[in-house]
């Protein structure tokens, strides 16, 4: 959420939240620099830039629009479970994807719905994780791998609503016992956030 923090801010729920939304993601980088890295400067990722990102903030504005449109209710620690009630909110996970499910499923997730456009192939021994891609390359290049393809609304060959109505009934299935790729496949990845932080 590098650098579109402030973005994030506008829609939360008060001024209280929105405050703490950009106070954790710029905890980060204050953290990381600490170290000598400069996560704005030397982001994003090899593999992001060779997948077409040329920026961090970039990178950031695709990574916020997965989490929709609604007011984010509030912020959680790492594996701290949401107690304020239902809606939309944000955990503070460093961005190591094994470490940030790990985090959610710690903090009461029962399933997860992880997006990759590269392509990552992770689960989780206790949740089920439904693993999405919008992009065409890794649907067809990891598709052993892929619980969703939505590279159809990339394509213009669905609706964001009809892709929306196909994943939704998918939660559904894996909810009432459908086994993810994951699961399959016996990918059980878990790696807890470590004392010294990862970037």
């Amino acid at each position: 959420m590098i650098g579109a923090e402030d973005i994030l801010a506008r829609r939360a729920v008060s001024k209280e939240v929105g405050d703490k939304i950009v106070r954790v993601v710029r905890k980060w980088v204050d953290l990381a620099a600490s170290y000598g890295v400069d996560l704005v400067g030397t982001q994003p990722s090899p593999g992001n830039i060779a997948g077409g990102l040329t920026t961090i903030e970039e990178k950031s504005l695709g990574a916020i629009i997965k989490g929709g449109s609604r007011p984010i209710q509030g912020v959680v620690d790492y594996a701290e479970e949401v107690r304020g009630g239902k809606g939309l909110w944000i955990m503070d996970t460093p961005g190591y994807d094994i470490m940030s499910v790990v985090g959610m499923v710690a903090g009461g997730a029962t399933l997860v719905v992880f997006t990759t456009g590269r392509g990552t192939p992770t689960g989780n021994p206790i949740a089920p994780v439904i693993k999405v891609t919008a992009n065409p390359y890794t649907a067809k290049k990891m598709r052993e791998n892929m619980d969703f393809d939505a590279s159809t609304v990339t394509l213009g060959q669905e609706t964001i609503e009809q892709a929306g109505e196909r994943l939704f009934k998918l939660i559904i299935d894996v909810a009432r016992g459908k086994p993810t790729r994951a699961e399959l496949l016996g990918f059980r990845e878990f790696v807890i956030h470590k004392i010294i932080p990862s970037f």
